[in-house]
């Protein structure tokens, strides 16, 4: 098993998979920009590198920059998440080829086949998957579309070899858009990808959205966990997803879930992976008609990396697929087999994005979590890296955190999500919480007769912006409290012998004189706390003893009533990772004790008074 991992992610999935590690008993690095500095996967890491500033293709697309940190951090494995350079094989074969390090994730190569779209769809097309009828070699000219659509009808999509999400995708109606819309889509593979190559497909109108969940290790065993249903959509981007689908006969998603195995084989594929589908809806299905084993579905894509919402395959097979990468990575073998997977209840998730899906889903752009309180109860799970107070950071991705409810069954699920989403206490900044709520409450969703293009074409807006006026709560003005001053400044402190340059930021907080500190002297005497603080509610008159950092209170050394003498530890205070004694500047009588064990503290609050 691996030493340490470095996740080149940030925000929630940066903290499930140091998780995962921590179970493992992995130590956890994590990189993060400029605009992460207090970013919620930095506080959690064991330790944290900048890697550059706020625009992510300095930061956390910068190749160099990622395995700089983790040489540094002399980590033996880095992870990449989703997104990011997750599925960017080239960066893949980087990290394959630098000495003691090992990807967690498919080998480069099956990512470059695999990742590109018309070469995924040879390989499919060779294991029998059913593919949507389309080109496998890329298309430059407008000719070249025309002539597809003379073939094959219109309407047809456009799409990016490296796309994904909907991005790199235009779809052509007719003769008369072809010229456009293909420099459309290659102008954008070429924007988000790095890669301006285009392929053809038949555009489906109505169809469901079905991937597979897979996992194979470098023994030779593939195992699919079942089916995800992500048909409800937003211009291509998923925004809730269940398992299993309530739209599938036992029949057809055994069918599916076979060839997503048979095709996920044939490329030699190693690690966590999801195969997508798209399944022709029948019109006019009914809730109590689910689509049987003579349904149409035809592979779409493979997503060579974990999913946003891997964690409903995790609730309703009990597998944590996160520990599964590292363990298959480290080399170990999967240990279960297919028949032994076991699918029990529903599951769902919920993207919590942080826009306002009254207003066409925008954006914040910007704001504090001036409350936040999350949801807990049986069946409820929050992936998340956020706490009360936090800054919003509007770099990235709009999506903050993840809601995942589990129940026995669908409809048991839906109640309980309704009540979790009721819960979700969040104001400062704007959520779709209130369109999720709705979207419970919706007859197509309840009776999962919805497809990907339900939230486009059919769902009338003005409920939308209902539950918002009902349900939005306080979404604040937009903006970041930047009235307390922030004060920069650095230090060389010295641990064990070992020097290090660190850089404080200071929060409205009275300046700390600077200069070299020597923390590795158990020798010498403890250096003293102190000075006062007028605004504290205490009841005793004497000197006040403050905590000099933030941190968590391990332990109190003295009582009321007892004598100290200067120099006598007080306090230990732990800040990042460390502990530290606070000790009294001069002798006295301690009056009063201000704080608990495993109480949080902040700079500047009052721990012990002395008379």
């Amino acid at each position: 098993m691996f030493r340490k991992v470095l996740v080149a992610n940030r925000g929630e999935i940066a903290v499930r998979v140091m998780r995962a590690c921590e179970e493992l008993n992995v130590g956890t690095v994590a990189i993060y920009s400029e605009a992460d500095t207090d970013g919620g996967h930095v506080r959690y890491a064991d330790e944290a590198y900048n890697v550059g500033p706020a625009r992510a293709a300095d930061s956390y697309l910068d190749h160099e920059a990622v395995i700089e940190a983790a040489r540094k951090a002399d980590a033996d494995a880095i992870h990449p998440g989703y997104g990011f350079l997750a599925e960017n094989a080239e960066f893949a074969a980087k990290v394959e080829e630098a000495e003691g390090i090992t990807w967690i994730g498919p080998a480069a190569e099956a990512m470059e086949s695999l990742g590109e779209k018309t070469k995924a769809r040879t390989i499919m097309d060779d294991a029998d998957v059913p593919i949507v009828p389309g080109t496998t070699d890329p298309v430059t000219d407008p000719d070249e579309v025309e002539a597809f659509g003379e073939e094959h009808g219109y309407p047809i999509a456009i799409k990016a070899e490296g796309g994904g999400g909907g991005r790199g995708m235009k779809v052509v109606r007719d003769e008369s858009e072809v010229a456009d819309q293909l420099e459309s889509a290659q102008r954008e593979g070429e924007a988000y990808f790095d890669n301006d190559s285009v392929y053809l497909e038949r555009y489906l109108e109505h169809p469901r959205h079905i991937e597979v969940q897979i996992l194979a290790d470098e023994h030779g065993n593939v195992r699919h966990l079942g089916e995800r249903d992500c048909s409800l959509q937003r211009r291509h981007q998923k925004v809730i997803e269940e398992g299993p689908s309530a739209a599938l006969t036992d029949e057809l998603r055994e069918k599916i879930g076979e060839a997503a195995r048979r095709g996920v084989a044939a490329a030699d594929y190693t690690n966590a992976g999801t195969v997508e589908f798209l399944v022709e809806e029948a019109p006019g299905r009914g809730p109590d008609e689910p689509l049987g084993p003579d349904a149409n579905f035809y592979f779409l894509e493979v997503n060579t990396r974990i999913q946003v919402e891997h964690t409903v395959t995790e609730e309703i097979t009990g597998l944590d697929i996160v520990k599964r990468q590292i363990q298959i990575a480290a080399g170990e073998e999967v240990d279960f087999a297919q028949d032994e997977v076991e699918i029990d209840g529903h599951a769902m998730e919920f993207r919590i994005n942080a826009e306002n899906a009254a207003e066409d889903f925008a954006p914040a752009t910007g704001g504090t979590l001036e409350v936040y309180d999350p949801p807990g109860g049986i069946g409820v799970r929050m992936d998340d890296a956020l706490r009360q107070g936090d800054d919003l950071v509007t770099d990235y991705d709009s999506m903050i955190a993840k809601l995942i409810v589990w129940g026995e069954d669908r409809n048991d699920c839906i109640e309980r999500s309704l009540r979790a989403l009721r819960e979700y206490d969040i104001e400062g900044i704007p959520t779709i919480i209130p369109f999720h709520r709705l979207m419970l409450t919706d007859e197509a969703f309840v009776e999962s007769t919805h497809t990907t293009k339900y939230l486009d074409e059919e769902l009338d807006e003005s409920r939308i912006e209902e539950a918002q006026s009902q349900w939005g709560g306080d979404i604040g003005d937009g903006s970041s409290d930047d009235e307390e001053e922030t004060v920069e400044r650095e230090f060389t402190v010295e641990v064990n012998g070992k020097r290090f340059e660190v850089e404080l930021a200071e929060h409205g907080a009275p300046a700390i004189p600077t200069g070299d500190v020597d923390a590795g002297n158990p020798s010498g005497p403890p250096q003293p706390a102190g000075g006062s603080s007028d605004e504290a509610d205490l009841s005793g008159d004497g000197e006040t003893v403050d905590a000099e950092m933030q941190g968590t209170i391990l332990d109190i050394e003295v009582e009321e009533g007892d004598e100290v003498a200067a120099g006598d530890v007080l306090v230990v205070l732990e800040a990042m990772k460390m502990e530290n004694d606070i000790v009294a500047s001069k002798g006295g009588t301690v009056t009063e004790i201000a704080i608990e064990e495993d109480q949080s503290v902040d700079m500047g609050d009052v721990l012990v008074v002395l008379e």
